[in-house]
C-alpha cells in the first residue's frame, strides 16, 4: 500500500483515510478506536500528533472532542489525493467519466463517504449509463482496487425524487461537471 511505505503507523494511516477522503466528516476518539479495533490510547496519540502538525482541527462539543481534516493545511490537497489513490477512487472516477455514456453526477454513499474502508464502495450514478460497460468496468475496477463496487443507476428525475432520502445519508460527490467545489447539492440547484 502506498501510505504504508511512507507511514509506519497503521492507526495513522486509518485516520488519514477516514478524515481526508471526505473532509466534511468528523469523528471523536472513542468512535475511532471502536471503528479501528484499537485502544483509545493509540488513537489519542496519533490524533495528538496529527493535530500538533496542524493536519487535523479539533473542536469540543459537549463531552467529546471532534477531529476533522484541516483543509487549509498546505499538504491537504496532496494527502487527499494520496488517500483517493490508496482507496482506488481516482481509478473509479476516471473510468466512469470516460466510458459509461452520459454521466451527469457520480456519488459515493455511506461508509466510504465517511472515509471508512469497509471493502464495499456504494456508488450512485445519475444519467444515461451503458449497463453493459458498467458491469464490465465494475468487474475490472474491483480487481484493480481490491474492493467490491455496488452501483445504483438512476435517471435525473429519479435522482430528484430520491434526494430527500439521500440527503440523510453520508454522501460524497465524485463527479459533477456543473459544480466546481464538488460538494453534494440539492437537485434543484
Amino acid at each position: 500500500m502506498l501510505l504504508q511505505g511512507l507511514i509506519s503507523s497503521k492507526t495513522r494511516i486509518k485516520l488519514l483515510m477516514r478524515l481526508f477522503l471526505n473532509p466534511a466528516t468528523r469523528a471523536y476518539l472513542r468512535e475511532l478506536a471502536k471503528e479501528f479495533g484499537v485502544s483509545t490510547n493509540s488513537v489519542r496519540e496519533e490524533l495528538n500528533q496529527l493535530t500538533k502538525a496542524n493536519l487535523l482541527k479539533s473542536e469540543k462539543n459537549g463531552r467529546n472532542v471532534y477531529y476533522k481534516a484541516n483543509e487549509n493545511h498546505p499538504l491537504f490537497p496532496e494527502l487527499k489525493s494520496m488517500v483517493t489513490k490508496v482507496m482506488g477512487i481516482d481509478k473509479v472516477i476516471d473510468d466512469i467519466v470516460k466510458r459509461l455514456g452520459n454521466v451527469e453526477k457520480a456519488y459515493i454513499l455511506d461508509d466510504y463517504a465517511e472515509g471508512k474502508d469497509t471493502g464495499i464502495i456504494d456508488l450512485l450514478l445519475v444519467g444515461e449509463i451503458n449497463q453493459y460497460h458498467l458491469n464490465d468496468l465494475s468487474r475490472k475496477t474491483e480487481h484493480y482496487i481490491k474492493r467490491k463496487i455496488r452501483t445504483l443507476v438512476v435517471s435525473t428525475g429519479e435522482y430528484k425524487g430520491l434526494w430527500p432520502e439521500l440527503a440523510k445519508r453520508p454522501i460524497l460527490t465524485l463527479w459533477d461537471p456543473s459544480k466546481s467545489d464538488l460538494r453534494p447539492e440539492t437537485p434543484n440547484q
